[in-house]
């Protein structure tokens, strides 16, 4: 079809079309370009997810890839093997089976008519992971990489271990793929084969979450894919993106750090989402300063992108301590390199009577300090990763620091920029063999409200490795270093700064095998804060967003998501729920209604880490005229001091009929987490 959305050329859309691989399955693509490509070739740039480009994605898509088109580019997104309209089952996240593929799609793209040979790849999330990794493999078309909300270290910097504990992340997204991994192809584009094609889906996708479970150490299976074993494989250029509220900023500044080639970075104060529908705001006009890279690594247009600073952040101002933010006040800033030469690591030092004061040397040594704290510390930290859903990110932290030790400075005499990634070096001793430790630090407002600014968690037999980790020896005292996530904030004056350490924090982080108290000496310990020569001035402000016409959706219910922490004031037991209904919804242009909600559940007591559980259940829903189906996928995971436990169940209709019931029960040892 062809579609005119006032853009600078006419846009042909080619809604389904199949990528032979060389084993013979056959990929699903749907593909925007300027009409006259086959006269006139124009590069191509690639998105390559699981996420269903005829439906689940569709209305993003709709927003972008036109948009792209008309720059001049065929922009193709397609299906993972085994999702959406592709042939084949997915069995686990970023396999060489699906890099090969990759390989082979870039490959088909370059010799299309249509192509000029090169190709760019663009995706945030899965697509961005998958573009680094696609890049270290070197693909002969392959000329430039655009990664959003990704990440270079799949064990230290993922939704599964951070800093050697166990995310409850971990449990949430196994689920949302154990759900999209039930969904069948689409009958209007795949006929008859779709119920095969369903049914081995529903047999062979097998249990994430148990694969993952069996990896708890940095072993050869996560240094697949980690592109940061060997930063030097990836020689294309590469642009990467996050946002403060993501789980994933970090690596956009070892990117920006550890590449040799032409490398960029931006930062917003976004959450888990594109730039040019960033949220929190501000959002920018992404897409034009993407089309600026395509063309400058595409179409060898001098655009001037190189030729200013390589890393651009959003400076955050102070902001109330909410779980939801609709918009954060700030300003851009630019850094010339990373590390950047305009940031001085500056030492805090601890003191025992609660006290963090700027000084050259640690305080002298003093008596320890202990902390044992509840297990509901953490209830307000919202979600590892954000995805700017009512009650996803911190809320105020004086709860969760009733509970944990806290060290504070005096009311700042002067606005401090802090930017980039704190360390704690903090002497500290368990009185068992495993234990975690978590630090935050918050803002400070004149009335006592605590916002967090940001975090780090440690799992203690990490210290040395997470490779290789060692039991700890109780009442020994060790010296750690416990990074946070990097950040660009204001701490302005007449504010404090807290740090505050606890030996939990549930349910982001699931808890030890038994309960642990810390001895904490504070005159032994230091913080580090990268501190700014200053308040930077603020950079030139991007455009506001832009896009392509917006598909056209008929909401029988429209997304929503709810947030509640539950207290049994008779046993203490604290329980998280969440509820996150995608929406229901028919897709106009061809009648396609699909509906998505998803329920989780996290709940402790507070001092029996046994009592931990993780519950989470999606149900799916799609039809058409004449066809429909139901998935059902449910998950719970709970431990004790030996291991961790999995129940897992999965249902199936096509109509009223259930066609498959599947039931899983695991079992799999803990190692020292």
């Amino acid at each position: 079809m062809k579609i005119d959305y006032s853009l600078p050329r006419q846009v042909l859309e080619i809604e389904h079309i199949e990528i032979p691989m060389s084993d013979g399955t056959r990929l699903a693509a749907r593909i925007w370009m300027p009409e006259n490509a086959e006269d006139d070739p124009v590069p191509a740039i690639l998105e390559y997810i699981p996420y269903r480009k005829n439906d689940k994605t569709l209305e993003r898509d709709k927003a972008r890839a036109p948009w792209m088109a008309a720059q001049g580019y065929a922009y193709v997104r397609l299906d993972l093997r085994g999702t959406g309209e592709s042939e084949g089952v997915m069995k686990d996240e970023y396999t060489p089976l699906e890099l090969q593929d990759g390989c082979e799609a870039i490959a088909w793209l370059a010799e299309q008519d249509w192509c000029d040979g090169g190709v760019g790849i663009v995706g945030i999330s899965w697509g961005g992971f998958n573009g680094l990794q696609l890049a270290a493999l070197r693909p002969r078309a392959l000329k430039a990489v655009v990664t959003i909300c990704s990440t270079d270290d799949r064990y230290a910097d993922d939704i599964h271990y951070m800093g050697g504990t166990m995310l409850s992340d971990q449990l949430s997204w196994a689920s949302i793929m154990f759900g999209i991994n039930t969904l069948p192809p689409d009958p209007v584009h795949v006929g008859e084969r779709w119920r095969d094609m369903w049914k081995q889906r529903l047999d062979g996708s097998g249990l994430w979450l148990k694969t993952w479970l069996e990896h708890q150490t940095r072993d050869e299976f996560w240094k697949h894919g980690s592109v940061c074993e060997d930063f030097s494989d990836i020689q294309v250029p590469v642009y990467a993106v996050s946002g403060w509220a993501d789980g994933y900023c970090r690596s956009v500044f070892r990117l920006v750090e550890n590449l040799k080639g032409p490398v960029k970075g931006i930062v917003g104060p976004w959450a888990h989402k594109y730039p040019h529908l960033g949220e929190p705001g501000p959002a920018i006009d992404w897409l034009t300063e993407e089309t600026r890279w395509w063309d400058q690594w595409l179409k060898g247009t001098d655009t001037g992108i190189m030729d200013e600073p390589p890393l651009r952040l959003f400076l955050q101002d102070h902001a109330e301590p909410k779980s939801h933010y609709e918009h954060r006040d700030g300003h851009w800033i630019t850094e010339p390199a990373w590390p950047s030469p305009d940031v001085t690591r500056t030492r805090f030092a601890l003191g025992a009577d609660g006290s963090l004061a700027q000084a050259e040397n640690a305080a002298h040594d003093g008596p320890a300090l202990d902390i044992r704290s509840p297990l509901w510390v953490g209830v307000n930290g919202g979600k590892w990763c954000s995805y700017a859903h009512p009650g996803d990110q911190p809320g105020d932290q004086r709860r969760d620091d009733a509970g944990s030790l806290v060290f504070e400075t005096t009311p700042l005499k002067s606005d401090l920029a802090m930017v980039g990634d704190a360390e704690l070096e903090l002497s500290v001793s368990a009185d068992k063999p495993v234990a975690q430790v978590a630090v935050r630090l918050s803002d400070i407002a004149p009335d006592g409200a605590a916002t967090r600014v940001s975090y780090g968690l440690l799992n203690l037999t990490h210290r040395d490795s997470h490779e290789h980790p060692q039991p700890l020896e109780p009442g020994q005292d060790y010296t750690v270093k416990i990074p946070f996530k990097h950040v660009a904030q204001i701490f302005s004056a007449g504010h404090r700064i807290r740090l505050s350490i606890s030996s939990s924090y549930f349910p982001i982080a699931w808890p030890t095998p038994e309960p642990v108290t810390l001895s904490v000496r504070p005159g032994r310990s230091a913080l580090n804060l990268p501190l700014r020569d200053g308040v930077p001035e603020p950079a030139a402000e991007f455009a506001q967003p832009r896009a392509g016409e917006p598909l056209s959706v008929t909401f029988h219910q429209p997304p929503e998501s709810e947030w509640h922490v539950l207290e049994d004031r008779g046993t203490g037991r604290v329980t998280v729920e969440v509820r996150d209904h995608e929406g229901a919804a028919v897709i106009d242009e061809h009648g396609f209604f699909h509906s998505a909600e998803g329920r989780e559940s996290y709940s402790v007591l507070p001092d029996d880490p046994g009592s931990a559980s993780g519950e989470v259940s999606w149900e799916h829903q799609m039809r058409r005229e004449g066809w429909s189906i139901r998935t059902v996928t449910e998950t719970l995971l709970t431990s004790d001091v030996e291991a961790f436990h999995v129940t897992a169940h999965l249902r199936a209709w096509e109509g009223d009929a259930l066609i498959k019931e599947k039931a899983w029960t695991i079992s799999v040892p803990r190692s020292l987490v």
